[in-house]
């Protein structure tokens, strides 16, 4: 809930089955809900962002307002693959996300992160998704 992730213009693409999702969970048609939430840039569709630059789902103090229906990339974080493959990438997320347990250390990150990505079961042929995970070696 504490929104870091939530924060800056242009980094939640809809895939066609997050746009499914989101319109279903809001009762809305899809074209309903993309028109209404989503702007398409550079040949793709993606999340509006509100005046304060959060997703236009995110409320402070609320979190998410959408949750059940969020996007994949959304389901996946932290678990993006430079933080999966790049301990670097991993150590610098720290900063901005209470979720990541650094004692644990990046190779049970890594080790659960497949693990619930592989569960998820993004696809990483549709656009949006959070970028080749499932064929990450363990």
């Amino acid at each position: 809930m504490c929104g870091h992730c939530c924060e800056g213009t242009g980094g939640i693409v809809l895939a066609a089955r997050d746009r499914q999702r989101l319109a279903a969970h809001l009762g809305l048609a899809e074209a309903a809900m993309t028109e209404r939430y989503a702007e398409a840039v550079g040949g793709k569709i993606r999340l509006r962002c509100g005046a304060d630059g959060f997703c236009v789902f995110y409320s402070q103090g609320r979190g998410c307002t959408v949750h059940p229906g969020r996007p994949d990339i959304c389901r996946a974080w932290p678990f993006f693959r430079g933080n999966l493959v790049d301990r670097s990438s991993w150590e610098m997320i720290q900063d901005d996300c209470p979720g990541v347990c650094a004692p644990a250390g990046h190779a049970e990150f890594r080790r659960q992160g497949l693990a619930y990505v592989r569960a998820l079961g993004v696809d990483e042929a549709d656009e949006g998704a959070p970028g080749a995970l499932l064929n990450l070696p363990d």
